[in-house]
This record gives C-alpha cells, sequence and structure tokens, in this order.
C-alpha cells in the first residue's frame, strides 16, 4: 500500500518541481520585458503539456496533472474565502446587489445567446452562460494592485461585482449536480440539492460562530505559530472533505471553509500566514489550467476560441463599464472595473471542470471553453493598463464625461478612519497609554497585538486591533501602512521592532519610527537601523528616579 501511494505521489512532485523551475526561468524573462507574469505562467503550462515535457512520468502523467490542476484550485478558492468580507458586502451593498446582479443576468443572457448560436443547448447553454459571467476576482485584485490603486472606485466597483459573483457561484455550484450529467433528472433534484446545499451552509455558519472563533482563541493563546496555522489549514481541510461528503466539489469546500475563518477576530493573522503563499497558489493554478489545454484541439477549433475570447472580453466588458457609469463613476474608473471583470475566472473553470466531471460537456467543447477562459484571464493586466490611455481620449467627448457619485465606491469606512494613523505594535502599558492619549487627540489607530485576549477585548471595544505577527510586511499592509503617519513599537525588544520597521519602511519609506530598549546595546542596534525616536528603559527609569529621590529634599532637577 505504502508503495503504491509512493508511485501516485512521486509524479506530482516530479511534476510540481518541474512547473516551478520553467516558472522561474519564464518570470525572469518576463520581468525584463516588464510583461504579466499571469501570461507566462499559463504559457508555461502549455508548453509542457505539449511538448513531450511530461512524457518521461509515463502513464501517470495524466493523473499527475489532473491532482495538481485539482490541488491548484483548492488552495487559491481557500485564500479567496479568507479575503471574503461581510463587511465590505454590507458596506458595498447597493452596488453588490445593483451591480453585481445587473451585471451576473445580463452577461449570462448574452452568453446563453452567443452558446445558442454555436449550437449549444439545455442545461449545457445555461452552465456556459454562467461561467462566462463569472470573472476572475484574483487576477483582477493582484492587477489592481500592481497599479498601485487597490482602493480606487473602479476597484471598489470589480470588489462588489465580485463578492456578489462569489455568493451566485455558492447557489449554482449546489444545484450543478442536478442540472446535468446523470443526476439531472427534472426539478425534484435540484430541490434536493438545495437541501443539501442549505445544510452545509448552515453547517458552515454554525461553526464559524459558535465553534471556530473558541478553537482559534484556544489555540492563539498558547503563542504557537505552527499550532495555529496548522489548525487553519485543518479547518479548510475538514470543511473542503465535508462538501465533497455532501456530494458538493472539493473547491466549494475550500472557498467555504475561507470562508468560515474570515469573519473570525483571527482572520488578519490566518491572512498574514497565508498571504506569502498566495502568489505561489496563483502560479500552481495558472500553470495547472496551461497543463489541461490540448494544443492541438485547441489549432482545430482556434476561430471558434478566437471569437469566444473576443466576445468574453467585449460583452462582459462593455457592461460593467455600462453599469459602473450608471453607478456614477469618471468613464476612467468605469473602464477600469470592466477591464479588471472582462475575463472568465477561477470559479469558471472550477464549474466547467465539475460539469465535465458530471458527464455534461463533451472534451471538445469543454477544450473550447477552458483555452478561452485561460486566454481571456491572461489578457485582463494588459486591458486594465491600456484602458487608462484609452480614457483620456474618450474623455474629451462630453458623452462619455460623468458628473455623478456614488459614495459606496469611495474608500470604504474602514480605510477612510485608517488615514494618517499611528500603528502601535503591542498593547503593554506603555501601548495602552499611548493609544488613550492618541483617543483623546482623536488620533486614528491601529493596534496589533498576539495576546488573543487583549485583541479580543479591544475588538469588543470596537478598537481597530489586527492579532498578527508585527515583523511581517504582510501585516504592515493590512494596518494600511502607506496611509500611516507613524509607527510606534511599544515593547522593548529591538531585534523584533527593526524588523517590523523594516517591513514598514518597504511600503512606506516615510514612515516616523518610534522604539524602546531595555540596554544599551539595544538603543545603538536602533540608532544603526535609522529608528527616529528611540526610548532607552535605563535612561528613562534613570532621570526618573533621580528627579523622585530629589524631590525627598525639596530640589528641583
Amino acid at each position: 500500500m505504502i508503495v503504491a501511494a509512493a508511485d501516485h505521489v512521486a509524479p506530482v512532485v516530479a511534476l510540481l518541481g518541474m512547473v516551478l523551475g520553467s516558472v522561474i526561468v519564464v518570470s525572469l524573462l518576463l520581468v525584463k520585458a516588464r510583461q504579466s507574469l499571469l501570461v507566462g505562467y499559463f504559457i508555461c503550462g502549455v508548453v509542457l503539456a505539449n511538448t513531450g515535457a511530461t512524457g518521461w512520468l509515463g502513464d501517470s502523467a495524466d493523473e499527475a496533472i489532473s491532482i495538481l490542476s485539482e490541488l491548484g484550485v483548492v488552495l487559491l478558492m481557500f485564500t479567496l474565502g479568507i479575503e471574503f468580507s461581510l463587511r465590505e458586502l454590507m458596506h458595498l451593498k447597493k452596488v453588490v446587489l445593483g451591480g453585481g446582479g445587473a451585471q451576473m443576468f445580463l452577461t449570462t443572457v448574452v452568453g446563453m445567446l452567443v452558446g445558442w448560436s454555436f449550437g449549444l443547448t439545455g442545461p449545457v447553454l445555461l452552465v456556459v452562460g454562467f461561467a462566462m459571467a463569472l470573472s476572475s476576482t484574483a487576477v483582477s485584485i493582484k492587477s489592481f494592485q500592481d497599479m498601485g490603486q487597490p482602493d480606487s472606485p473602479g476597484s471598489r466597483m470589480a470588489l462588489g461585482v465580485a463578492i456578489f459573483q462569489d455568493l451566485a457561484v455558492i447557489f449554482f455550484m449546489v444545484v450543478l449536480p442536478s442540472l446535468v450529467g446523470d443526476g439531472a433528472d427534472g426539478m425534484g433534484p435540484v430541490f434536493f440539492a438545495l437541501g443539501k446545499g442549505v445544510l452545509f451552509l448552515g453547517l458552515c455558519w454554525f461553526l464559524s460562530v459558535y465553534v471556530v472563533p473558541h478553537l482559534l482563541h484556544a489555540v492563539a493563546t498558547s503563542r504557537s505559530r505552527e499550532l495555529f496555522t496548522v489548525t487553519v489549514v485543518g479547518l479548510c481541510a475538514i470543511i473542503a472533505w465535508g462538501a465533497n461528503w455532501f456530494g458538493l466539489s472539493l473547491a466549494l469546500g475550500a472557498f467555504a471553509g475561507g470562508l468560515v475563518v474570515s469573519e473570525s477576530i483571527y482572520s488578519h493573522k490566518v491572512l498574514a500566514d497565508v498571504l506569502p503563499f498566495k502568489d505561489l497558489f496563483l502560479t500552481v493554478f495558472f500553470v495547472s489550467v496551461g497543463l489541461l489545454i490540448d494544443l492541438e484541439a485547441v489549432w482545430q477549433s482556434a476561430w471558434v476560441i478566437g471569437l469566444g475570447v473576443l466576445a468574453i472580453l467585449s460583452i462582459k466588458g462593455l457592461i460593467v463599464a455600462a453599469i459602473a457609469k450608471r453607478m456614477g463613476l469618471r468613464l476612467r474608473q468605469g473602464l477600469i472595473a470592466g477591464a479588471a471583470l472582462s475575463s472568465s475566472g477561477e470559479f469558471s473553470l472550477v464549474l466547467l471542470n465539475r460539469a465535465a466531471d458530471l458527464g455534461g460537456l463533451s472534451p471538445e467543447i469543454g477544450q473550447v471553453l477552458l483555452a478561452s477562459t485561460a486566454i481571456s484571464m491572461s489578457l485582463v493586466p494588459t486591458l486594465m493598463r491600456g484602458s487608462l490611455p484609452f480614457s483620456r481620449m474618450l474623455e474629451k467627448w462630453p458623452l462619455f464625461q460623468s458628473h455623478g457619485k456614488n459614495d459606496e465606491l469611495r474608500d470604504g469606512a474602514q480605510v477612510a478612519a485608517l488615514r494618517d494613523h499611528v500603528v502601535i505594535c503591542g498593547y503593554g502599558p506603555v501601548g495602552q497609554a499611548l493609544h488613550e492619549e492618541m483617543g483623546r487627540l482623536s488620533v486614528p489607530v491601529v493596534v496589533i497585538e498576539m495576546n488573543a485576549s487583549t485583541v479580543r477585548d479591544l475588538h469588543k471595544r470596537g478598537v481597530q486591533v489586527l492579532f498578527a505577527d508585527a515583523t511581517s510586511s504582510q501585516t504592515m499592509e493590512l494596518a494600511r501602512i502607506k496611509e500611516a503617519r507613524a509607527l510606534a513599537f511599544t515593547f522593548p525588544e529591538p531585534k523584533l521592532a527593526l524588523e517590523g520597521i523594516r517591513a514598514a519602511r518597504t511600503l512606506n519609506p516615510e514612515i516616523v519610527t518610534f522604539a524602546r530598549a531595555k540596554f544599551a546595546n539595544g538603543v545603538e542596534m536602533l540608532q544603526k537601523g535609522g529608528v527616529h525616536h528611540i526610548f532607552h528603559d535605563e535612561v528613562t527609569s534613570g532621570r526618573a528616579m533621580v528627579s523622585a529621590v530629589l524631590g525627598c529634599y525639596s530640589v528641583k532637577e
């Protein structure tokens, strides 16, 4: 049995090594050419799958590709679930329900019309139309970040529509087995599937409210970083297995696992631990998509794929841009939101693969849709960059000028409250005193703390607090260090303070820094690190004691 398991695992490990090795070479070339790395990842997978590079894996090649593809999707879905925010949903409710609902309905209908013109009928037509209406949340958000516009109105418009898509796909994934394949038999199986889905989501809600917070709190109090990470990954695996047991897909289960954790007060800690791996997950996902492409089948249907890509990008882009203009965005932000959401997405691939597994899609149609989706996703960063100069030309015409506004699409309430703020690392007596004084002066504050009980208390009081490692660049990004004025390490640990300050300066070189040290060697270390304001505990205590003792003799210092 052990030997048999090794036979299955070894090809996957070998394929993963081959994939990452080739990605390094391709990425270095693309960085020099200033091209999107996502395109390179996809091309890398296509080349590996169609040049015989995986031939030495023998009969295990197809199975290894399938396993790696599913692994990439599951990991990516988990990170997307963690980043899903009910707070954002409430803040962007008009955009989510109005813009997202309109986009999904219109794009699905148009997609079904296009599919019908190519001869598709029945439930498969609905599946294809719905899949083409979905967009890539991961690609659009990453592209906004790369362009330095993570909080722009266009980004928030795209986020709102993406949230609705994520909610809609949960419903569709539940009923999919009852629409296509052997399970398709009238409305009875659909209602049965909906019942299972509601039960599964109800269990996830129960876990997220009554079980996971207490479990994470117990683990967090142990102060073991390894145990915390193992617990989070274990939760994801258990919930994904539960989804599979309910007859749902592993990818949907992984997404639900991320959702269960996302609203916990410890979600920032989870994000800080997972975000460094998100790019790796995205890389594996894109390469795995390329590995599934059969160039021979694609070549035979090249004109259909070309028309499909053109239809997806143009129709979806125009629909989103029109909705954005209707909701009050300026043309530039509307076009960039349209470009960001113009492609199909990772959930499209999950949906199409699931439909193929159920026997609802023929291999030929599957290859066409897979290639169209992958190519459209790879073109998103280029389209987003190109939308800016294009919008400048169009803005000269009165027809394209927008004077409306939508307050939901401005920086969110949480973001607006974190401008020109102070990031306080540690909430001991010094951190607490600093926080109270900043509150008295109405200076906004973000607290970073690793004591679970303290984090819970601060969260109940409505304080902006992150349960995360203050030395991590991901934590500093979550604390909006780019918009902060000052960073204060209130605990006397010079090494940790310097690590955190270095992480902060990569995002905000102008940040004003404060740190403490108990001893002289710590002060020297902080001085060499360029800390602006250093508090030497021994010197400060010495001065306080001298002043107090002199007070006994009525002598003023």
